[in-house]
């Protein structure tokens, strides 16, 4: 039996106890949580079959009591000794995909990075579409290519066509970019013909993880108009292997910077779920942008009533994203078609002037927020490596 001992301001603390899937050389993948730098096999603390399936989606099925009784219950028992065999160093463990991805859908909700894309591709143009202040817009993506951190993103092909040519060409991206979101997991869904209110979201929600929804910007110009993102978007989101539970974030929830005009009824709520969240954005491990959630325009829970009101179902598993984080400042983009203004003002990483990502770029993503206290929930990280085309 072993006490864990948490090192002091670790982002991985009692307040937190994110839920992921591992496995060690030789074992099969199963659910843990994570405290200080060790991972704690649940199927073994809890005595629980649920906690033995290669993913969260049984446990998330369960509802939202049943998360919150087994919170109670792993906060009691990490406090005190545990059993050697549930005990793992975090580095010794891989972590896998944390849940079997339903449907994903991808939003577009920060008015500061919806205002620069609208400058940048519609410069004689007002910045912000007729529907932008009045609904969530969003596209749905593509779930079988959503990975797990670490793993290598294949550079994509598609149809490119630059301004001034003539004929669109075939062969890899030339402006590969990524968009540092956060994502949130559904774990109890909703009928088809059903709604979900603004006010139940932490009734559907399990919790967020980091997202890296990679993109494609020649392959996407070319291919948005008339219906909107495809092949630069549905070859690799990337997702943290951590999922924080909503219980976890309650000191993070902040208003809302203020929406005007104000929503239509069934965007409106008496809760806030804004959420005080940082992130980093490194870039070969050099850090380039500090992208703030909490100056967001849309909530999750207004992104998720606006997905359901017209009675589209939700399941266990389904991610839905807030797409590009970022806030007033250039060094809060969190794009780098942003960042470096569509090629035309390049950021220097490690001395090289840099624009787009080239073979062999490691992007990490990286993100913590308020808990009680005055401590610090982590969301670990999501990182990927870029590899040639294929």
């Amino acid at each position: 039996m072993s006490v864990i001992e948490v090192p002091q301001n670790s982002p991985f603390g009692r307040d937190n106890l994110p839920y992921g899937v591992f496995s060690v050389a030789g074992g099969a993948p199963r659910v843990g949580t994570r405290l200080g730098d060790t991972v704690v096999d649940l199927s073994v603390v809890l005595d629980d079959p649920v906690f033995a399936a290669p993913s969260l989606n049984p446990f998330m099925a369960q509802g939202p009591a049943r998360w919150a009784q087994v919170r109670e219950s792993i906060s009691a028992i990490v406090a005190g000794d545990l059993p050697d065999n549930a005990l793992h160093p975090v580095g010794g463990v891989r972590l896998h995909l944390p849940i079997e991805v339903g449907d994903y859908v991808d939003f577009y909700a920060s008015e500061h990075h919806a205002s620069n894309l609208g400058r940048l591709f519609r410069p004689d143009a007002e910045p912000l579409m007729p529907n932008w202040k009045h609904l969530p817009v969003g596209y749905h993506g593509r779930s079988g290519t959503v990975v797990v951190s670490g793993t290598g993103i294949v550079r994509p092909c598609g149809q490119r066509k630059a301004p001034d040519e003539t004929t669109p060409s075939f062969g890899p991206s030339q402006r590969l970019d990524i968009e540092a979101e956060l994502g949130f997991v559904v774990g109890a869904g909703s009928g088809l013909g059903d709604r979900i209110g603004v006010d139940t979201f932490a009734e559907h929600v399990f919790g967020a993880v980091l997202v890296n929804d990679w993109s494609a910007r020649d392959l996407q110009a070319w291919e948005y108009v008339p219906l909107g993102p495809h092949l630069g978007k549905s070859f690799a989101t990337s997702v943290s292997p951590w999922v924080v539970p909503l219980a976890a974030l309650q000191a993070a929830r902040v208003p809302l910077p203020g929406q005007d005009p104000q929503p239509l009824p069934y965007l409106r709520g008496s809760q806030d779920w804004g959420l005080d969240v940082d992130l980093v954005v490194r870039w070969n491990g050099e850090e380039v942008s500090r992208p703030p959630y909490k100056d967001m325009y849309w909530s999750p829970a207004q992104m998720l009533a606006h997905l359901t009101v017209n009675g589209a179902a939700t399941r266990t598993g389904d991610l839905f994203a807030s797409g590009t984080i970022s806030g007033p400042g250039k060094h809060q983009r969190g794009a780098f078609i942003e960042l470096t203004w569509g090629g035309r003002e390049p950021v220097t990483v490690h001395g090289e002037q840099r624009s787009f990502l080239q073979d062999g770029d490691e992007v990490t993503i990286s993100a913590t927020a308020p808990g009680p206290n005055d401590t610090r929930i982590g969301f670990g990280e999501v990182t990927g490596t870029i590899l040639p085309a294929r």
